[in-house]
């Protein structure tokens, strides 16, 4: 295959501008280019499922789960295996010819889409997947506005997938995903209606988060304030990465009485903040910080790792661990075993077990503990200390500091930015974000600790939940009258759907940083600036000033 690619979706894009040779996340170009074909045959399922359904025509059954864990593949750091993904995209041309013989059957009429004409030869798969480039689309403004929606609609297919998985659907939610892949597929759609599915695909983002908090919720309890043990045990571990709940389950249960222990990693942490997951004894505490930090981490566990999703950091030659990483779901790795689901919608984990009984406890690398679990319901409990503290003005301000960490150096700034905030704000969180300041010693006010953690990426949704109830608690016209700023960094495709979804919340004056997204053209930007006032990072001490103020 030739060695070219174009991959701008995360934020550690090569020179601020795209990755064009290898991903910096590890990505090699052909792993790049067979996603993109796959996001190809997506929109060609997803156009034509869609113009048979609105035809009044029975569709393939579905097709719904099959965009949602091909877009999850395609999130940065989640699947760098060529030949899972060549597997999904023989799925997906299957299911697209099953469609073509309804459309024909039926009479349904359908555009000259190329990923529609494609008649998915695979002696053609290298020279089709450059096609399927997202520099396909000339146009810049209209690229941007596509690669917004499809990046989004990345996230929304992450946080459904989870929800699912647990038994919590939602037909409309998949059908409106369908429709903007339909949307973005057509090379005729004009700004307006992009940028209008842009701002939908925030509003189902919402829609998304709810479903998924339903789940965790029904599924787990609601979260609770947890001290979370950062130190090792005695026993044999394994390491569990990701977000996924319902796997965490099954590997805690599968567990239970063989002698050895769970710990949790990155994503995993708010895990300990479910009652019905914490309940479990030999899930010890979690190992380590964020997720680009587990190659050093890995090593001194010891013991197996497996990932529910992203995020993977590729190792080394010179890595220990390589041979005890398992994957499971949308994620891959060459070389890595796959751990497939069961026809009961369960995982076994005896050959994880069976390995983790062979090897050593985990290396102690830190003690002591750390706070979360301050999703919405926790935070509706302190609801009356939190009131009376605004009204008192020992609470001056909330600042939101949740999304993703990251390797760079100028994420540094997010630590300082939390240490120099004035004793009297708050920082609500979600997302690994938090490493950049959950161990750092902040204090409380009025027994609020000053760090609320609701969780994970996902968890975002707690935070529109609560500004909600602060606007009708305070009696406040607008959202953006309330005492709440928002600084949050950014690095994959869940932060994107969260900030579509506070714009259609209609939240201003966000900052993102560290850095703003290269997909976004200087034209949408524009847009995004005098719509939403959307603002990048400067430095800590003016943007205290700008978001705190004096």
């Amino acid at each position: 295959m030739e060695n070219k690619m174009f991959c701008f979706q995360c934020q550690e894009t090569a020179k601020g501008t795209g990755c064009t040779v290898k991903g910096v996340c590890g990505k090699e170009a052909s792993t790049s280019n067979y996603q993109d074909l796959l996001l190809g045959v997506v929109r060609g399922v997803a156009t034509i499922d869609r113009a048979i359904r609105k035809a009044g025509f029975q569709s393939v059954p579905k097709v719904d789960t099959f965009f949602v864990d091909a877009l999850f593949a395609t999130i940065t750091n989640a699947n760098f295996d060529n030949a899972s993904i060549l597997r999904k995209v023989d799925k997906g041309i299957a299911l697209k010819k099953q469609l073509l013989e309804i459309a024909e059957k039926n009479g349904v009429q359908l555009p000259a889409y190329h990923e529609i004409l494609w008649g998915g030869e695979k002696v053609d798969y290298d020279a089709q997947s450059l096609r399927e480039s997202v520099l396909r689309n000339e146009n810049e403004d209209l690229r941007s506005l596509k690669e917004l929606v499809v990046l989004g609609l990345k996230g929304m297919a992450a946080y459904y997938e989870h929800a699912s998985r647990l038994g919590c659907t939602r037909p409309e939610i998949t059908d409106f995903m369908g429709d903007a892949l339909a949307i973005i597929a057509n090379p005729d759609a004009g700004m307006d209606e992009l940028l209008d599915c842009v701002l939908q695909t925030g509003k189902w983002g919402v829609d998304a988060m709810a479903l998924l908090d339903k789940a965790n919720t029904g599924a787990y309890g609601h979260p609770e304030m947890t001290r979370v043990n950062i130190g090792v045990g005695k026993n044999p571990g394994i390491l569990i990465s990701g977000h996924d709940l319902h796997d965490i389950e099954d590997l805690l249960r599968q567990t239970e009485g063989t002698g050895v222990d769970v710990y949790t990693h990155g994503e995993m942490l708010p895990a300990h903040y479910y009652p019905q997951l914490k309940k479990y004894k030999h899930l010890v505490g979690n190992y380590g910080n964020a997720w680009w930090k587990q190659r050093e981490e890995f090593a001194t566990f010891n013991g197996p790792i497996v990932f529910t999703t992203n995020c993977i950091v590729p190792p080394t030659a010179k890595d220990n661990y390589k041979d005890r990483v398992f994957t499971m779901n949308s994620t891959g790795f060459p070389g890595w075993k796959h751990i497939e689901e069961g026809t009961d919608g369960h995982k076994d984990f005896s050959e994880v077990i069976a390995l983790a009984k062979t090897c050593q406890a985990p290396t102690e690398i830190e003690t002591g503990e750390i706070v979360g679990g301050f999703a919405h319901n926790q935070v509706f409990a302190l609801a009356d200390k939190i009131v009376e503290a605004v009204k008192s003005g020992a609470i001056r301000k909330f600042v939101v500091m949740g999304g993703c960490d990251g390797r760079m150096k100028s994420r540094n700034y997010y630590t300082e930015f939390a240490r120099q905030l004035p004793q009297d704000v708050v920082i609500l969180t979600s997302g690994c974000a938090k490493f950049k300041y959950n161990k750092l010693n902040l204090g409380d006010i009025n027994g609020i600790p000053r760090v609320l953690d609701a969780g994970q990426c996902n968890d975002s949704y707690t935070w529109a939940v609560v500004a909600l109830k602060l606007k009708e608690i305070f009696g406040a016209a607008d959202i953006n009258d309330l005492p709440l700023a928002f600084n949050i960094a950014w690095y994959e495709q869940k932060a994107v759907i969260v900030l579509l979804a506070l714009l259609s919340l209609g939240v201003k004056n966000i900052h993102i940083g560290p850095t703003l997204p290269a997909f976004v053209s200087p034209g949408v930007l524009k847009v995004l600036v005098e719509q939403f006032g959307l603002a990048g990072i400067t430095t800590v001490e003016e943007d205290l000033k700008v978001l705190i103020g004096d």
